[in-house]
């Protein structure tokens, strides 16, 4: 299939061809969709959900983020539902993405994050070691940090820093906030 893709499409990755699909690869292919994306529609998404980094990822990129409303009883629903609570723009038909969508000019209609002024390409340099996401976890308390303070006091690159505090925020150990925070999640 990807010999097909290859040739009739386009193929990207960060890794090597042949490298084994592995957990801690999947946020930079979450990054890549999403920043590939006019918009991210998440259908069902489970509290800690890979469903909704992306979609974090694509608010954050200034994509638009939609989401489509389940039963409050659903555990699978429940991370589409603190979506469109976030500001994700609810919707329920396949027409909806595609009125959305259609006019896209780059400003999205949802308000899942806050704006930033522009986004900015940041060169990460995914060559360097990754931080030891437990020494980052370690530096974390349940009080919000900025990500920047965080890659001040562990003396790595941002790049991975970003990368450790993605393994936590998978792991369920990780709360984000708004203006680039962070903190251990509550216990619960």
């Amino acid at each position: 299939m990807q010999e097909r893709v290859a040739s009739e499409g386009l193929l990207i990755a960060e890794e090597v061809p042949g490298t084994s699909p592995r957990g801690q690869l999947f946020p930079k292919r979450n990054r890549i969709i999403a920043g590939l994306s006019a918009g991210t529609l998440v259908v069902e998404a489970a509290p800690k959900s890979g469903s909704l980094i992306t979609a974090r990822l694509a608010g954050e990129a200034g994509r638009e983020v939609m989401a489509i409303p389940g039963s409050p009883l659903e555990p699978r629903s429940e991370g589409c539902n603190k979506l469109i609570r976030e500001g994700a723009v609810l919707v329920h038909s396949p027409e909806d993405v595609v009125e959305l969508l259609s006019g896209f000019d780059g400003n999205p209609r949802s308000t899942f994050r806050e704006p930033v002024s522009a986004f900015d390409h940041c060169d990460i340099d995914y060559d360097t070691e990754p931080a030891d996401a437990a020494d980052i976890a370690r530096l974390l308390t349940t009080a919000p940090v900025p990500v920047d303070e965080l890659v001040r006091q562990s003396g790595q690159s941002a790049g991975a820093v970003q990368m450790a505090l993605l393994e936590l925020e998978i792991a369920g150990r990780l709360e984000r906030h708004a203006g680039g925070r962070v903190s251990l999640a509550a216990a619960g």
